[in-house]
């Protein structure tokens, strides 16, 4: 079969497209065919060697995807040969079959293309867990989204909205204005520089949004803060793009609150794993939720999905199909 690896850390151009040998599955595990490969922001950190670096080289990236179970081992009885299914967190995605535990996988309903299921994964669950858990969202709520038209960004947009919020998207250019529009944004600022507080007051007259979901890095953490009502809440995530500032606990405006958000937290059990992936997949299927795929590449041209996802020019979900 053929892999997108890496032997070690860098620009886009050390990913390679090689043959490796065929595996099979062992006790508990499921080796499947891949259909498509969510490229993620994770990935990219890997490349350049921010993660993993306790896992030696080469290693194969990706995470998320989407295909059809080729065979399963001893004590796997919920998943079956020949079923559709989607993942969240398997080390050697960006393959054409791939090995993980059964326990990871998804069953992925008739109706959800193949394509949609690996790119609702990953960023829909982060969605999901950031407007449900973190900050359960309730009508009227007023939220600033950071990278709006990004593929975490529509989807938050999204369910916050079907949540009876309102929405303040920001994009990095004018190019992102119309996505994040389609997605439901009420309100679209343009920034690139961290300068957004301002409008947002306005748009709030001056009262601040009660929750502001930044996955945007230390350009805006601290114009993130300054949105905030009176004991709002900032959902930090993204650790791939820098540390924000030290905090002095005791300089917090506001009575704010502010916390790290992380997915794994939303899914902690299989239960939770199959609960939240079946009610992504319903919001799909019942037209309440869309999915953009915004790039799909072929397995082989890895190295160009990911220096486009670093330019910051594309929208939605990007792809890789093998």
């Amino acid at each position: 079969m053929k892999a997108v690896i890496m032997s070690s850390a860098g620009e886009p151009d050390v990913l390679q497209y090689v043959k490796q040998p065929n595996s099979s599955p062992g006790p508990g595990e499921a080796l499947v065919e891949v259909a498509a490969a969510g490229v993620n922001f994770m990935d990219v950190g890997v490349r350049q060697g921010k993660f993993w670096s306790e896992m030696p080289n080469p290693k194969t990236l990706g995470v998320e995807g989407s295909g059809r179970v080729l065979a399963v081992g001893e004590g796997v009885d919920d998943i079956a040969p020949g079923q559709r299914v989607a993942w969240i967190y398997a080390p050697g995605s960006y393959a054409e079959k791939v090995l993980m535990p059964a326990a990871s996988l998804v069953p992925v309903p008739d109706g959800i293309d193949d394509r949609i299921a690996a790119a609702v994964m990953m960023q829909g669950l982060t969605a999901s867990h950031f407007a449900t858990n973190f900050y359960p969202i309730q009508a009227g709520d007023v939220a600033l989204v950071h990278a709006a038209a990004g593929g975490v960004g529509q989807l938050l947009t999204q369910i916050i909205k079907l949540k009876g919020g309102s929405v303040i998207g920001r994009v990095s250019n004018q190019d992102k204005v119309s996505a994040a529009k389609e997605a439901g944004a009420d309100h679209v600022i343009v920034d690139s520089k961290g300068d957004f507080t301002e409008e947002v007051m306005r748009i709030t007259e001056h009262r601040g949004v009660d929750v502001v979901f930044d996955g945007s890095g230390p350009t805006t953490f601290r114009g993130s803060i300054e949105s905030l009502r009176r004991a709002g809440t900032l959902c930090w995530y993204g650790p791939g793009f820098g540390a924000p500032e030290p905090i002095d606990l005791f300089s917090l405006p506001k009575s704010i609150k502010i916390g790290y958000a992380n997915f794994g937290d939303h899914i902690y059990s299989r239960d939770l794993l199959l609960a939240k992936a079946a009610e992504l997949f319903d919001w799909i299927a019942n037209g309440k939720l869309t999915v953009q795929i915004g790039g799909i590449y072929p397995l082989s041209e890895a190295s160009r999905a990911h220096a486009d996802i670093e330019s910051r020019a594309t929208t939605g979900k990007l792809l890789l199909i093998p």
